[in-house]
């Protein structure tokens, strides 16, 4: 809801403007550690990887998307 409200008060004045969350998948750090013999074979990410991707997604982010939250390869996250 925080970022759907934001997304609502921002608009008011930066129409153009885009307020997401985003989630990076699972990223091989020192956090995802104790987790990640759970992981399915390759979708534990570098932060290289996970960087860059994120970084593709908010490329193509419109200002209709503004209020949602994007997974790393562009799908949406429902809540």
């Amino acid at each position: 809801m925080l970022l759907k409200n934001m997304a609502i008060e921002v608009r008011r004045s930066r129409p153009e403007m885009v307020v997401c969350g985003l989630h990076p998948g699972t990223v091989d750090s020192g956090l995802s550690g104790p987790f990640q013999r759970n992981v399915p074979a390759g979708k534990l990410f570098t932060p290289e990887f996970a960087a860059a991707a994120l970084l593709e997604v908010i490329g193509q982010l419109q200002a209709h998307d503004s209020g949602s939250v994007f997974a790393w390869d562009g799908q949406p996250v429902e809540a």
